[in-house]
């Protein structure tokens, strides 16, 4: 690699220096915005005994709130990418905070999904303009960025069903408006970071436009890899919302543990998501994307297979690899189809996280269905084969191959 000249090495070394700042920012924004979303699958338990619910109708729950964050995100995205605002991250967090308070105030079913929609719609507005800043401020490691951002939010996905098992199932679900302070914080931070976001977007429009006119030209040849990443996406998502939205029922129905102990297993699956998530993004920066898709993916398989047939020991270790690989397999992909378009950033964001947020809500919603009808076990079987789609990912372009992709993309901001 040649070494940068000294007129190079100063401006680069501000970008880093800046964005470190802002990257941290917004990957603990993540992680508060994160806790809170992970607070409404975590306390499934509490609902469905407080509501007498069936597993379809928790399925539904998960599918409103997955649904209402996915089908507004690409929306939101394709419009910021016109017409960028900066200070729409707090207004998300704002709606995200109305939503946890009716949440934990619903008296009824059809409240209780009113809520988890604003807050599905608080979601939708944060992924994809977070998204943006992290790119912004990654100073060229993209996959990095992705990852630091994208850890932020598993680490609050992680830890929200500790303090769901802490604090809210000892103290009922009015508990839940104790967290709206974590929202309150959460606005404080963004507001700073839509401040830098905002001094970016005026230097930004000082420059010029040749990246928008590059990227239309890169669309053609991008439709059959987007196809072969939607397989992908349906693959990951599915099977990892069969572990997320009903490892502790499976826990629970197996091997007999209680709500709090299959919490714990819970929480060890997604400690795994965390690192693979970390992991992912500067492993596809060194070596590929390409590969970090394709070993995350289908190196998933054996492990899931096997997992229906372990006992209570090896269920810990095996969810937590599992969580591992497949998680490293996101920010590869984020950051692959923002290369495919890379105009279009908000979009290809909203579009990919929204992806993400609705296969995991469809998922939940159809093995809740399943696990009614055939036992939660039948489920974690059926599911295994899942990451064996992770095959279709030697069909992937290899984008380190273009070398003029290469040279046009390191000059991305």
């Amino acid at each position: 690699m040649a070494h940068p000249t000294p007129a190079e090495h100063t401006p680069a070394a501000t970008t880093e220096r800046i964005g470190i700042k802002v990257l941290a920012a917004i990957s603990f924004s993540h992680f508060l915005n994160d806790l809170i979303q992970s607070l409404i699958p975590a306390i499934y338990p509490l609902l469905k005994e407080g509501f007498a619910l069936s597993f379809t109708q928790i399925g539904l729950i998960t599918l409103t709130f997955q649904l209402s964050a996915s089908l507004l995100q690409p929306l939101v995205g394709s419009y910021t990418d016109r017409h960028p605002q900066p200070y729409s991250l707090t207004l998300g967090m704002g709606c995200t905070l109305i939503g946890l308070i009716a949440l934990s105030l619903a008296p009824d079913y059809g409240l209780l999904l009113l809520a988890v929609g604003l807050v599905g719609t608080g979601s939708a507005v944060f992924h994809p303009e977070s998204s943006r800043v992290a790119r912004m401020a990654s100073a060229g490691q993209y996959g990095l960025a992705q990852s630091i951002f994208q850890v932020g939010g598993n680490g609050g996905t992680a830890v929200g069903p500790l303090l769901a098992a802490l604090i809210i199932l000892p103290q009922g679900r009015q508990s839940l408006a104790w967290f709206s302070l974590v929202a309150l914080l959460a606005m404080f931070i963004l507001w700073r970071v839509g401040g830098w976001y905002r001094q970016r977007q005026l230097q930004e429009r000082r420059q010029p436009k040749a990246a928008s006119r590059r990227a239309e030209k890169s669309r053609p040849s991008a439709v059959w890899p987007v196809v072969l990443l939607l397989v992908l996406m349906f693959s990951k998502f599915f099977y990892t919302t069969s572990l997320h939205s009903y490892l502790t029922f499976y826990m629970m129905h197996k091997f007999e543990v209680s709500v709090r102990s299959a919490q714990l297993y819970l929480f060890v699956f997604l400690f795994g998501v965390a690192l693979g998530t970390i992991l992912g993004g500067p492993i596809g920066d060194r070596i590929g994307r390409k590969q970090v898709i394709w070993w995350s993916i289908f190196g998933a398989a054996p492990f899931a297979l096997a997992l229906p047939y372990a006992n209570l020991f090896w269920t810990g270790p095996l969810t937590f690899v599992i969580g591992l690989l497949m998680a490293s397999a996101f920010p590869a992909m984020v950051v692959y189809a923002q290369e495919l378009f890379p105009g279009k950033i908000g979009m290809i964001s909203g579009l990919f996280f929204g992806l993400a947020f609705g296969l995991a809500g469809i998922g939940a919603a159809l093995l809740g269905w399943l696990a009614d009808l055939r036992g939660i076990t039948f489920v974690y079987q059926v599911c295994a084969w899942l990451p064996l789609l992770g095959l279709v990912a030697i069909l992937l372009p290899d984008m380190r191959k273009n070398p003029d992709n290469e040279k046009y993309m390191s000059r991305q901001p």
